[in-house]
């Protein structure tokens, strides 16, 4: 009998399921994310063919609560450098991302190569004030980040920071199996995908986006998850926002 492929093994109960034409949808979401620039050189920590799109670089902190998503329930973090992609274009490239969910992480992995771990990842809401965190393992605290919303952001704040559709950037790689008839042996593409953003937006058809001071801090360094290389040097911009989100895969930018 011929092996029926699906999306994601094991075949006949796979782990997640993808629409090609749809993506991965998104309902009901929020999130927290800083726009920053970036203290040193980050040279070492992309690939070939893409470079940091300012001097000094700038990177961005995401840390989302999905209650619904067609891989499930999940929070999420993200550690990203603002880059030119191949075609010289902006991109925000992710070296770090962190999910609470296996489906998330291995649909991340496998279709777009998001470099997906899981970990222990909260957004709460407490006083005045939200806050993010992320920790891997659980009481070994990675980021603390903590955010008071003030006022709603503009437009224009918005589309700079958070553009339609936010062009992502990831290194898929498929690790080295030895071949005997001596063809591939490993696969490692930069491949390009994009979130659809659709802000929630209140009875006068205001956005739910707020902006606000921003405290981001590494509390605990760690080798195993070296989140903190992307280190902080001026925070130019704090958002809280509520929406909805479409995922999907674009195009494979360079092979190695």
């Amino acid at each position: 009998m011929a092996l029926k492929v699906g999306m994601s093994t094991p075949f006949d109960a796979p782990l997640y399921d993808f629409n090609r034409e749809r993506g991965i949808e998104y309902r009901n979401c929020d999130a927290l994310a800083a726009v920053f620039l970036i203290d040193g050189r980050v040279d070492n920590i992309l690939p070939e063919g893409i470079e940091p799109h300012s001097d000094p670089p700038q990177g961005a902190i995401w840390i989302a609560r999905y209650p619904f998503s067609t891989v499930g329930t999940y929070n999420e973090h993200i550690s990203i450098i603002i880059v030119k992609d191949i075609h010289g274009d902006m991109g925000y490239y992710i070296p770090y991302i962190y999910v609470t969910n296996d489906a998330a992480m291995a649909a991340g992995r496998e279709l777009a190569g998001a470099p997906k771990k899981m970990a222990d990842i909260s957004l709460k809401t407490e006083y005045d004030l939200i806050q993010g965190t992320l920790e891997r393992p659980s009481g070994k605290r990675l980021i603390t980040f903590t955010f008071k919303p003030v006022e709603r952001a503009g437009g224009s704040v918005v589309d700079a920071y958070i553009p339609d559709p936010i062009p992502l950037l990831s290194v898929r790689h498929v690790p080295f199996v030895k071949n005997p008839s001596g063809g591939p042996t490993y696969l490692t593409q930069l491949i390009s995908w994009y979130a659809e953003v659709d802000f929630h937006k209140d009875p006068k058809g205001e956005k739910a986006v707020w902006m606000g001071p921003a405290s981001i801090t590494y509390d605990s360094p760690s080798l195993s998850d070296p989140v903190h290389k992307l280190k902080i040097d001026e925070v130019l911009a704090g958002l809280y926002f509520q929406f909805d989100m479409k995922l999907n895969v674009k195009e494979v930018q360079k092979e190695y």
